[in-house]
């Protein structure tokens, strides 16, 4: 479970989004950033139980940092309303399929998969459903995978088919992607509940043969 005290802090940043406030409760900062770090530490061993890629991997390496990158955007509140991490091979940043936690006041949610990765990265994506579209199509359409996840979440998808790919392959839908990301939300009142722990493994091993199916795409690409 996460402590009801990490969406208080959560809800108190939203409505003081500015340096002054947030130097004044750095302490109630870090109590919310520990409990996360504790939670995605636990995380990490109950995933390592059927997805090997992770060995290795800490909390530092998972979670984000607060601060927001303010530099090309027009909203400049200094701080992220959220905290979580993404357990994957090589840490957040690494550009791996993995697992992700995203803990926000009525925006929390589960996540999985490649979310923009490069060029090349895309292309190896895409080469691999191509050559293998019904391997893909099996783990989209299994009974388990659909229980928590309804489709591929894509905010940028590209209208036509992808330069280098026939545009009369029977299933060209699949390679327009440019994120192979999915999202499974979450409720506040759950999140906070004894079995959350149990939930969010059973989630994760649920996106598993996806996140193993993009690895081995950018691992032999």
């Amino acid at each position: 479970m996460i402590p009801k005290h990490v969406f208080q802090f959560l809800q108190e940043l939203t409505a003081n989004n500015n340096r002054e406030w947030f130097q004044a409760n750095k302490k109630a900062y870090e109590q919310s950033k520990s409990a996360i770090e504790d939670f995605i530490k636990e995380l990490i061993i109950g995933v390592q139980s059927f997805d090997d890629s992770v060995v290795g991997i800490t909390p530092k390496d998972c979670m984000f940092r607060i601060n927001r990158d303010v530099r090309f955007s027009n909203d400049k509140s200094p701080y992220k309303t959220n905290i979580g991490g993404f357990i994957a091979k090589g840490g957040r940043n690494a550009m791996n399929a993995g697992y992700y936690l995203h803990i926000e006041p009525d925006k929390s949610f589960l996540g999985g998969g490649i979310y923009l990765p490069p060029a090349d990265k895309l292309k190896m994506l895409r080469n691999e459903i191509y050559f293998n579209a019904p391997i893909f199509k099996k783990i989209i359409a299994d009974t388990t995978f659909k229980k928590y996840f309804t489709e591929i979440w894509d905010d940028a998808k590209l209208k036509n088919a992808p330069k280098d790919f026939p545009k009369d392959f029977a299933d060209i839908d699949l390679l327009k992607f440019k994120n192979y990301t999915i999202i499974h939300p979450l409720k506040d009142e759950q999140i906070m509940q004894a079995d959350f722990y149990q939930y969010v493994l059973d989630v994760f091993k649920a996106m598993f043969p996806l996140n193993r199916f993009l690895i081995n795409a950018i691992s032999h690409g």
